[in-house]
């Protein structure tokens, strides 16, 4: 087989600025990947490569260069090379899927009851970081919007103003009627993590994503083992390719959950061992997209229906651009659902 891939670089346009702990995204890079063939001129597969800036274990200068290099070598040998892209999970991930597109020919990556428009998969309502009046406005629109699972990402604005708007939630929606995450992106200090836990606490959290950022495995598995609120880990996992590193990770700090974004952790492939290890050592997992367009999105919802999680998933990011390109996913209620009956123009 004789392959041919076109990359194309292009700067997406956020609708409104979207607010970490990590700054403010306004436009957000990507490269599409084409992929084509000889044998069959007719057929093509498109995969997304969007590395994260300043997130990104790949986020690198010579990118660029990588890309090429790894696109070159897919060309002449026919095979993806697992080991060689460990470092580099956003460059795997988009050469993952455009190849998967490409041998199924339909944007129906894999054969699931989603992808053949029969279920959902049910999403969070995230809540990004913004003014105490922008995001109880975004709060009430997911509500109102019939989300029954709420993720808020905290730690932009004063933490007693974040206490005051989860209050807020808790007061018209009980733990039966809202799950309530949220996310500190690693915000937190050492020696303040506990304590603004243990507030947390006081309103029924689900969990609490990535509470603080550190090296020191033996702290992290000592908040962890405190904590009143399950501990899911996020960014922490970003640059651990290794199997054994991944293993020798999750058995020191011993979270709750872990959180996937396959262009940050492996791709499809590191995020597969991930879930192995995980299901090892009996620690839960979500899947979530780490704001790509709806190219990357679609392939992570249509492999992350596969998987039997029934945990709602951070899959609902897709919408968030102006110029996104435009595939068969919306948003019914709280569940991204996508019709096969469509067939985009790209």
């Amino acid at each position: 087989m004789s392959y041919h891939i076109q990359i194309t670089k292009r700067q997406l346009h956020f609708k409104q600025p979207a607010g970490t702990s990590r700054g403010v995204y306004k436009t957000r890079d990507v490269y599409y990947l084409k992929l084509t063939s000889d044998e069959h001129p007719d057929r093509f597969g498109i995969g997304e490569c969007a590395p994260m800036e300043k997130l990104s274990c790949d986020w690198i200068p010579n990118y660029d260069e990588i890309l090429q290099k790894a696109c070159r070598d897919f060309e002449q040998s026919g095979k993806i090379d697992f080991e060689a892209l460990r470092p580099y999970p956003s460059v795997l991930f988009g050469l993952e899927t455009a190849l998967q597109h490409y041998q199924r020919g339909r944007f129906r990556l894999w054969d699931s009851p989603f992808s053949r428009g029969e279920q959902g998969i049910q999403i969070n309502g995230l809540i990004w970081m913004g003014t105490y009046k922008e995001m109880l406005l975004r709060i009430d629109e997911k509500l109102s919007q019939g989300f029954r699972c709420i993720k808020v990402k905290i730690g932009a604005i004063d933490f007693e103003e974040e206490i005051k708007l989860l209050k807020l939630i808790r007061k018209d929606h009980s733990i039966n009627d809202v799950e309530l995450r949220v996310d500190a992106n690693g915000g937190f200090s050492i020696s303040q993590a506990l304590q603004n836990i243990y507030r947390l606490a006081e309103l029924d959290i689900h969990s609490i994503e990535q509470p603080i950022m550190t090296d020191d495995m033996e702290r992290y598995a000592w908040i962890c083992e405190e904590s009143p609120i399950p501990i899911a880990l996020d960014e922490q996992l970003i640059g651990v390719i290794n199997p054994l590193k991944k293993h020798r990770l999750l058995d020191q700090i011993r979270p709750q959950y872990i959180v996937l974004k396959p262009s940050l952790h492996g791709g499809i492939n590191g995020c597969t061992e991930w879930i192995e290890e995980a299901h090892r050592q009996h620690i839960g997992w979500w899947i979530t997209s780490a704001l790509e367009s709806n190219i990357g999105l679609n392939a992570i919802a249509q492999w992350c229906a596969t998987l039997g999680n029934l945990m709602p998933q951070g899959l609902g990011t897709g919408a968030l651009f102006t110029d996104n390109i435009d595939l068969p996913l919306s948003v019914k209620g709280d569940e991204l659902w996508f019709d096969p009956h469509i067939t985009p123009q790209i």
